[in-house]
């Protein structure tokens, strides 16, 4: 503990440091009705005030000995930081070693949630300095030092085949996650790709979100952002996974992976020649609305197919549309 006591004529300051805090005491001895000065009369009280912005305000002796004494504490404060960071200079026994991969971390990292939809303290392991493996939470470690090999071009821009495209009830083509994946191991090989996260999931009132970096052959492809919608906390875990399998397409883009289907004219030439448009109905709500789906599938449960008897029937009251 270090003490530094200063006085003067009518006050006291005393500063007491300690490891772990700064107390600082100020005391005086004048008394309350002699702190302020008395203006007799309107004239005095005008000469008294500055004229202009510029003008030098007045100033206390007492105060002017007390900004010093403050540029003596601020020095000493400034000495002690340095013989602290000193202290813990490399060579020396109260230098702590870093952490290591396999290491615990300090408990106040750790976040507990009782509710799912507070967040996930999911962040990416942080590798330490010295290791020889490339942290993918950071890193951009081989991204587009060279082409990939011709036999991997071929599998990656290899045009997608109609069968293999399906059709959202709002009239949305798009390619499942798997294909994805069966076209990236065709290309590289099974384990020779992966998906590396490079930030905490992040959880809404509505949707998870979490950026990922896809990695080929131990070189950086591409960085993409996830999200997937939810309805209730207990769905947050699938809703995770769908985050992760929408990167995913959003990264293959940049690989040319299902290329055609960010392409307008493709779209509409498809939904043309292998989508159709109809009229369903809801086995339990009797609800009616129009849906698309590919000529060769069929409508699924909970709906069944609707035709109206009638042009006057053909779009019901109760109809979405």
């Amino acid at each position: 503990m270090a003490s530094l006591l200063f006085q003067k004529a009518g006050w006291s300051l005393q500063i007491t440091r300690t490891s772990r805090s700064l107390a600082v005491t100020f005391s005086t001895a004048l008394p309350r009705r002699n702190r302020h000065r008395t203006i007799t009369s309107a004239s005095e009280a005008s000469s008294s005030l500055p004229s202009r912005r510029h003008d030098t305000p007045r100033t206390r002796p007492e105060h002017s000995s007390l900004r010093e004494d403050f540029q003596s504490t601020k020095v000493y404060r400034a000495q002690q930081a340095r013989a602290a960071s000193t202290a813990s200079a490399p060579g020396t026994s109260t230098q702590r070693p870093p952490p290591g991969p396999n290491s615990l971390q300090p408990t106040d990292d750790i976040v507990h949630n009782d509710d799912l939809a507070a967040g996930l303290g999911d962040k990416p392991i942080i590798l330490d300095e010295s290791s020889r493996q490339v942290d993918w939470a950071r890193s951009f470690h081989g991204l587009s030092t060279e082409a990939f090999s011709k036999e991997s071009a071929q599998a990656l821009l290899a045009p997608i085949e109609p069968e293999d495209i399906e059709v959202k009830p709002d009239g949305i083509v798009y390619l499942p996650e798997i294909k994805y994946r069966r076209i990236l191991n065709k290309a590289f090989g099974p384990g020779a790709w992966g998906l590396a996260p490079r930030g905490e999931t992040i959880v809404t009132g509505k949707a998870v979100t979490r950026e990922y970096a896809l990695v080929a052959l131990g070189r950086l492809v591409s960085v993409a952002r996830g999200e997937q919608d939810y309805f209730s906390p207990e769905g947050i875990p699938t809703a995770v996974e769908g985050c992760k399998s929408n990167a995913l397409m959003r990264c293959c883009k940049d690989l040319g992976v299902a290329s055609e289907l960010w392409d307008p004219r493709f779209i509409r030439k498809f939904i043309a020649n292998h989508a159709k448009e109809v009229w369903v109905e809801h086995q339990q709500t009797q609800k009616r609305r129009k849906i698309w789906m590919r000529k060769d599938d069929q409508v699924r449960y909970p709906f069944k197919l609707y035709s109206p008897t009638s042009p006057a029937s053909a779009k019901p009251s109760n109809s979405k549309y």
